[in-house]
C-alpha cells in the first residue's frame, strides 16, 4: 500500500515541527543515517564551530540550515557523513570578558584572584550558554552529534593540533616569513580577525595623521628631482593610516597622471632646509601649520582663541565666523572664489580667508572686498614651485625608512627571488 502525505485541516507550522522532531528522535534518524552507511565513501565537512559564550540568533539558524542542507544532501548521494559537534572556546574575548565581570585586568592575575580561579571563572563563562545552543540546535533540526563534542580548550583537541603541526613540519610544509599582525600590548599578545571584530573594537576617534619623508636614493633617474631642487635632500612624502606597517614598506604608489609638486620645506625636527615632493592638490593640505600659523600671525594676532579645526578645505573659527578656505589650485580662477563668496553668504558669514598656493590677481582681489587672501608665498616668498607629472617618479628609489634585519633586500628576495623593494 502507497504511503500517503498527512493532511492537515489547519496549518500549525510550530505543531509540525515538533512533530516531526519527535518522530526523528523515536527513530534514531540522524544516528540511523551514519550507521547504514558504515563502509561507504565517507563525506568530511569541516564547520566552524559556534561560541557558547554568547546567545544564538538568527544569523546562526540561517548558516547551519545551509551547513546542514549540505550534508543532508551528501548523505542522499550515498556518502557516509559523521556531524561532530563543537564548541570554539577562543581565549582573548573570554579572558577580556572576565576580566571586564571581575572588575580586573591581567596584572590583577595572580594577586587579587589566583590563576587556578581564573581560569576556572574563563571555563565557566566560555559555556555559558551552552545548553541555549544545545536546545537551538535540535529545535531547527540541525543534525550534529551533540553527545560527543569537541571543545577546543581540552587537553586532547590542543594536543591534536600540535601533533597536526608536527606533521606539517616534518614534511616541509610549515615556513618562517615576515608579517605585520594586530597586537594587544594590554593582553601580551597578537589579536585574530575574529577578535578585530569584537562589539567595541573599534571607535572613531580624532588623531593626528602620520605623514612620513622617505628620502630620494640619487641616482641617474633621480638627478632631474636634485637639479631642480638644487639640494642632495628631497624626500616624498606619503600619508598612512597604518604607521604599523611602516618597518615593512615595500614601495610608494604615485599616480601616472596626477600633479605633483617639488617645494623647498624645512624638517620639522632637525630645522634643516630639505626638498619634498607630494600630491599637488594635498599641498596646503598637509602644510597646514604654514596656514595657520599664517592665519594667526598674520590676521588675528593677540585675539584668536586658538579653537580651530582643519579638514577637508576649511579652517573655521565659528566665534569669529572666519572660515578659510583651503585651495591648492596654483592659480584660483574666478569662478572657485566666487563659489567660495557664494559659501560664505549662505552661511552667513559677513567675511572670509581664502589662502592658495599661488598668487591671486590683484584684479580679481578688488572684486571680493570682504575676502582676504593670502598664498603660500606669502609666507614663504622663496618657494619655488616645481611641478610634474607622477610617471616621471616612476621606479625611483628611496631609502628604507626602518631598516631591520628581518627586512633587509637580501631577505626579501631571499623570500621571494627577484623582489626590487623600496621604489616608487
Amino acid at each position: 500500500m502507497a504511503a500517503r502525505y498527512k493532511e492537515y485541516n489547519q496549518l500549525n507550522l510550530p505543531s509540525i515541527a515538533e512533530e516531526i522532531l519527535a518522530k526523528w528522535n523515536a527513530a534514531h534518524a540522524f544516528e540511523k543515517s551514519v550507521e547504514l552507511r558504515e563502509g561507504e565513501t565517507p563525506f568530511v565537512f569541516y564547520e566552524g564551530p559556534p561560541s557558547a559564550n554568547g546567545m544564538p540568533g538568527i544569523h546562526h539558524v540561517i548558516s547551519r540550515t545551509l551547513k546542514d542542507l549540505v550534508c543532508r544532501y551528501k548523505t542522499m548521494q550515498g556518502f557516509q557523513v559523521k556531524r561532530k559537534g563543537g564548541w570554539d572556546t577562543h581565549g582573548l574575548p573570554i579572558e577580556l570578558g572576565v576580566e571586564k565581570e571581575l572588575g580586573i585586568t591581567k596584572e590583577d592575575i595572580g594577586k587579587k584572584i589566583s590563576v587556578e580561579d581564573y581560569n576556572k571563572k574563563c571555563r565557566e563563562v566560555v559555556m555559558r550558554f551552552k545548553d541555549k545552543w544545545d536546545d537551538i540546535t535540535q529545535k531547527m533540526g540541525y543534525w550534529v552529534d551533540l553527545n560527543n563534542p569537541y571543545i577546543t580548550f581540552e587537553n586532547n583537541y590542543i594536543e591534536t593540533l600540535w601533533w597536526c603541526l608536527s606533521e606539517l613540519y616534518k614534511k616541509g610544509y610549515l615556513y618562517e616569513s615576515v608579517s605585520i599582525q594586530p597586537y594587544s600590548p594590554a593582553a601580551g599578545t597578537g589579536l585574530s580577525s575574529h577578535e578585530l571584530n569584537q562589539p567595541g573594537t573599534y571607535k572613531d576617534v580624532k588623531d593626528t595623521s602620520a605623514t612620513v619623508m622617505f628620502k630620494t636614493v640619487k641616482n641617474e633617474k633621480s638627478q632631474f628631482l636634485f637639479d631642480a631642487a638644487g639640494s642632495d635632500e628631497v624626500f616624498f612624502m606619503a600619508w598612512t593610516t597604518t604607521p604599523w606597517t611602516l618597518p615593512s614598506n615595500l614601495g610608494l604608489t604615485v599616480g601616472p597622471n596626477i600633479d605633483y609638486v617639488l617645494i623647498p620645506f624645512k624638517n620639522p625636527y632637525t630645522e634643516k632646509d630639505i626638498n619634498i615632493i607630494l600630491a599637488k592638490d594635498l599641498l596646503v593640505k598637509n602644510l597646514h601649520p604654514y596656514i595657520e600659523e599664517l592665519f594667526t600671525v598674520s590676521y588675528l594676532k593677540g585675539i584668536h582663541s586658538g579653537k580651530k579645526d582643519l579638514f577637508d578645505g576649511y579652517l573655521n573659527d565659528k566665534e569669529l565666523k572666519i572660515p578659510i578656505e583651503v585651495k591648492s589650485s596654483l592659480s584660483p580662477s574666478k569662478d572657485v572664489i566666487e563659489e567660495f563668496q557664494n559659501k560664505l553668504s549662505k552661511n552667513g558669514f559677513d567675511r572670509g580667508i581664502f589662502c592658495s598656493i599661488g598668487n591671486i590677481e590683484k584684479d580679481i582681489q578688488k572684486k571680493f572686498p570682504n575676502i582676504q587672501f593670502y598664498s603660500l608665498l606669502d609666507f614663504n616668498p622663496s618657494t619655488e614651485i616645481i611641478v610634474f607629472k607622477g610617471k616621471e617618479l616612476e621606479n625611483l628609489r628611496y631609502e628604507q625608512l626602518l631598516p631591520s634585519e628581518a627586512n633587509t633586500l637580501e631577505k626579501i628576495q631571499e623570500i621571494t627571488p627577484g623582489a626590487q623593494p623600496f621604489k616608487v
